[in-house]
């Protein structure tokens, strides 16, 4: 005996036909089950309709972790990575590549403000290098204009990256 799985079709055309309680208290029981639930509904109910003030506060908390890092390298990473894991969450919330791109490149920006320059440690630099990789591959699939300008702040990161990191080579990730 195996539980029958629905498509997202069937639960939408479901969803239409319920009256507007049934669908508020289905909303309210989803949400009491998963914390990422909630903050996904609490953003789609205060935040969506102003999503650079939202964009802005994340960068804000994105800031206050990274200059929270601890001096060794190892928990350096750790720390790098729950950042990451906090962004990807709230990209998803959002949901465009602009938003996805405008973090990748604040928390690149940060990488190389508050992260030891020098460190051999191989995980902090394969952090950022996978995150350069990725906003590179973001830009590429936006329309023309603003590929044009965020290959622009892209390409200075990069200037900045390559006068600040002795490791990194400039033109592995150039547009």
């Amino acid at each position: 005996m195996s539980i029958t799985t629905y498509g997202l079709q069937q639960i939408k055309k479901e969803l239409q036909h319920l009256p507007q309680e049934q669908l508020a208290e289905l909303a309210l029981r989803l949400v009491r089950y998963k914390k990422e639930n909630k903050e996904l509904l609490a953003y789609l109910l205060f935040e969506a309709n102003n999503e650079h003030d939202f964009i802005e506060s994340i960068k804000a908390e994105a800031g206050f972790m990274f200059s929270q890092l601890p001096a060794q390298s190892y928990f350096t990473a750790k720390g790098l990575r729950k950042i990451l894991k906090m962004l990807t969450k709230y990209t998803k919330f959002i949901g465009t590549k602009p938003a996805e791109i405008e973090l990748l490149l604040n928390f690149c920006q940060n990488y190389l403000q508050y992260v030891i320059r020098q460190t051999s440690y191989k995980p902090i630099r394969l952090i950022f290098t996978r995150q350069l990789e990725k906003v590179k591959g973001l830009i590429g699939k936006l329309h023309e204009d603003l590929q044009f300008d965020y290959s622009q702040d892209y390409n200075a990161l990069l200037d900045n990256a390559e006068a600040k990191l002795t490791w990194i080579n400039k033109k592995s990730y150039l547009l």
